[in-house]
């Protein structure tokens, strides 16, 4: 009975370690992507402001 549960663990964990690392790479790549979209929209605002106020002066 014990080679059937260490054959049991040792059949799901290559599924199971995959399946961690598809979660982890994943998770870096939606961050990496919030952390872009959140710099680009301050760029963005930081824009927007300048030309309110290059139209204001002129």
């Amino acid at each position: 009975m014990d080679d059937f549960w260490v054959n049991a663990i040792w059949s799901v964990a290559p599924t199971v370690l995959i399946g961690l690392l598809f979660w982890f790479v994943m998770r870096a790549v939606l961050r990496a992507d919030r952390g872009e979209r959140d710099a680009y929209a301050r760029i963005e605002a930081e824009e927007r402001a300048k030309r309110s106020a290059e139209r204001r002066a002129a």
